[in-house]
């Protein structure tokens, strides 16, 4: 008997199945509810389609909530046993592309961009994604000058992990989308910002992905790790252990009701 091969596209089939007919997605929307999965989709085909560019990164993709006095509107029209159809479902998307930054707005009914401006200066920074994070902190360990300067303080390489800040903008009229990365020291704790490695920093280009400034500018000890257990199921008298939880329970019926994302 021949083996079935579950393939992406037969699970992109599935799921958009469940989407469609799960009985929580079935009920009537609410003008500020979250976007959906399925809109989710839609959304990344039609801003692919608009700018098909390889480079392109989607920093937000958000509900375009509608005005305070339409959703009052449409409350006004709706009763207990009759709802109208909610208002237009819009969609508010942060793309970064060239080095620019796209606000667009999405019409979910139409399928088609409204509006689309790019930003910059101080406007033109989005939110950071995981991804940049995660790739730029990865960076140092690739860079030699901080491999040596972490040799160089006799310290194991292995216990070593870099986390990203934002560095801010002062009112420059032009400005790189810049991520400032320090690093820090594990071993012997899990609490690991009391453990700073001193005198190393690192400003990383976001939109080239590389590190344009480094310097190691004195050398101090790493602070010691002990006494830094903040974990509650480690700790010792009189901080711990927990005393037994005490059940709440409650003496009457629910006093709410939930109804798809409306209480």
């Amino acid at each position: 008997m021949a083996s079935r091969v579950v393939t992406p596209a037969l699970l992109l089939l599935l799921f958009s199945i469940f989407i469609t007919f799960s009985p929580a997605l079935c009920l009537k929307q609410h003008p500020l509810d979250p976007l959906t999965p399925s809109e989710f989709i839609h959304i990344k085909a039609i801003i692919h389609k608009a700018f098909p560019a390889q480079n392109l990164t989607f920093q937000y993709v958000g509900l375009d909530e509608p005005e305070k006095y339409t959703v009052l509107s449409w409350q006004s029209k709706s009763t207990t046993n009759t709802k109208s159809p909610p208002p237009p479902r819009g969609a508010l998307v942060v793309t970064r592309l060239n080095k620019q930054t796209h606000e667009i707005i999405v019409d979910l009914s139409t399928r088609s961009i409204v509006s689309s401006k790019v930003h910059n200066g101080a406007n033109g920074l989005p939110v950071l994604t995981l991804d940049e994070q995660t790739y730029a902190n990865e960076l140092p360990f690739k860079h030699e000058p901080f491999i040596k300067s972490i040799r160089k303080r006799g310290l194991d390489i292995s216990q070593v992990v870099c986390s990203g800040f934002s560095v801010g903008w002062f009112g420059e009229a032009k400005s790189r989308r810049t991520l400032k990365i320090n690093c820090f020291y594990t071993n012997e704790t899990v609490n690991l910002y009391v453990r700073p490695v001193e005198g190393i920093a690192f400003v990383v280009d976001l939109d080239e992905m590389e590190i344009i400034k480094y310097t190691d500018r004195f050398i101090v000890p790493v602070p010691k790790g002990e006494g830094t257990e903040y974990q509650a199921s480690k700790q010792k008298p009189p901080f711990g252990p927990w005393l037994r939880g005490a059940p709440v329970v409650q003496s009457q019926e629910e006093g709410f009701s939930l109804e798809g994302h409306t209480i």
